[in-house]
């Protein structure tokens, strides 16, 4: 069940060991199971961690505070979360990723010509997702 599992897409340790727990399966055999898929390298949480933070920070789905929390909410320890963050904030460029997410979500959209409606719509979309306030600003006035 564990192979299966692993094969439509990489879990973390803590994910799939409540998944296998949620189907019934013994405790014992489950540690078993996930120490086993571990050392043939199935199963490995900082690469895990890596490819999750570069997918959400990637596509703007989460960055930041936000990227932390959903590595977290998957059951990856702390430290593996740091280093998968920092590994992702250093190659990302947040600016033109916010100019190119706005400009596929909110075509036309002109920080300068919006009503205050449409730019807290705007805004808060973007804090959300985990942006600061101030490059959020900064990437869509720039946007002239």
């Amino acid at each position: 069940m564990a192979l299966r599992m692993l094969t439509r897409r990489d879990h973390s340790r803590a994910e799939l060991q409540r998944k296998l727990l949620r189907r019934g399966f013994d405790t014992a055999a489950v540690a078993e199971v996930l120490e086993r898929c571990r050392q043939l390298g199935y199963l490995d949480d900082r690469r895990y961690a890596e490819q999750l933070a570069r997918s959400l920070a990637g596509s703007g789905r989460a960055v930041g505070r936000r990227l932390e929390l959903e590595l977290k909410k998957r059951g990856i320890e702390s430290s593996l979360v740091e280093q998968a963050c920092a590994a992702v904030d250093a190659r990302t460029d947040r600016g033109n990723l916010i100019s190119d997410l706005a400009a596929r979500r909110y075509p036309g959209f002109d920080y300068a010509r919006a009503d205050d409606a449409r730019r807290r719509r705007v805004v808060n979309f973007f804090l959300r997702r985990g942006f600061p306030l101030g490059e959020i600003l900064a990437a869509l006035n720039s946007e002239r």
